[in-house]
C-alpha cells in the first residue's frame, strides 16, 4: 500500500483495514468504501477501472472524486 500509515485518507479515522477507492487512489477505510458504494457514478468508476485492467493499464488512477 502506498504512503499507508493506519488512517482512511478520506476520512482520517484510524482503521487497521483499507481498501483502494473506486474513484480515485486512497486507502479508505471501510465506512468511506459502504458511502462510495452509494455514490451514483460508482458503476461507472467500476466499468472504467475494468476495461483499464483489459487494456493492460494496471496503474489506472481512477475517474477522480
Amino acid at each position: 500500500m502506498l504512503n499507508w500509515d493506519g488512517h482512511c485518507q478520506r476520512c482520517g479515522k484510524t482503521t487497521n483495514v483499507s481498501i483502494m477507492s473506486m474513484f480515485n487512489s486512497e486507502q479508505i477505510c471501510m465506512e468511506c468504501k459502504d458511502a462510495e458504494m452509494k455514490d451514483p457514478r460508482y458503476t461507472a468508476a467500476q466499468e472504467a477501472e475494468l476495461a483499464a485492467i483489459q487494456s493492460g493499464n494496471y496503474n489506472f488512477k481512477g475517474i477522480g472524486r
